[in-house]
């Protein structure tokens, strides 16, 4: 990534940007939230999710993966999009098993936040009830994949982070499924110090013996909607 800086528009307003940056890493330092559920600052980008897809000079792309451009016209907070947004999270809802009010990740969970932003009040479609493996031979780490949203954060950060490899997908479409490289989570050489331990945004990869210790009404999202500390950066004087 280079010094060179460009502009861009989001939504009307005029952004700065360094070259090379993707549309998503520009927005976040402008302070402008893009949805996304996939993306993690600290990890390469996969465009899996979908949730962070802008109208960028006139075509559907997805932020997180698009770099920026002199003169970009990028579309991020319009009706549409944010309807389809809603889709795509309310399809996650009732593909997995997803209780709220039991999980110990209600308030710091990625999707619910998400949901709540959107204006997700509750699931029009028909809930599909899969009975996915939850495994619980580690130690230190249980693994829900009733829960899980395919978003292969975990898969990148043990690669890319911690040098291991632990995760995988396997299958395909609705029968795709996390896959770990052992007969189970328990034989396999994660820690719960890894970095793939703690970037899930749902309640799949959980730690042991740590859950609910933060009372309800104090997790992040209890205290402001998802992204507001990125919209934050708009407010602080700039030196």
């Amino acid at each position: 990534m280079s010094d060179a800086r460009i502009s861009l528009t989001v939504d009307g307003t005029q952004i700065q940007a360094l070259e090379g940056q993707s549309v998503i890493q520009a927005c976040d330092a402008a302070g402008v939230y893009v949805p996304r559920l996939c993306y993690h600052p600290d990890l390469p980008p996969a465009g899996h999710c979908r949730v962070c897809s802008c109208r960028i000079n006139g075509r559907i792309n997805s932020a997180c993966v698009t770099p920026v451009s002199q003169g970009m016209v990028v579309e991020n907070d319009t009706p549409a999009l944010n309807s389809d947004r809603r889709v795509i999270i309310e399809m996650l809802f009732v593909e997995g098993y997803h209780l709220c009010p039991t999980c110990e990740k209600s308030g710091d969970c990625e999707l619910q936040a998400l949901g709540y932003r959107l204006g997700m009040a509750a699931p029009t479609l028909p809930y599909l009830w899969p009975q996915r493996e939850l495994d619980a031979t580690h130690p230190e780490i249980v693994l829900d994949r009733n829960r899980c949203i395919l978003c292969s954060r975990c898969i990148r950060a043990s690669r890319y982070e911690d040098g291991k490899s632990v995760f995988g997908f396997e299958g395909r479409g609705i029968h795709m499924r996390l896959t770990v490289d052992g007969s189970a989570l328990g034989d396999t050489a994660m820690a719960a110090a890894d970095k793939a331990a703690h970037v899930c945004p749902v309640g799949c990869i959980l730690i042991k013996r740590t859950g609910f210790r933060t009372p309800s009404g104090h997790h992040r999202f209890d205290k402001a909607p998802i992204g507001s500390d990125i919209e934050a950066v708009r407010s602080v004087p700039k030196t």
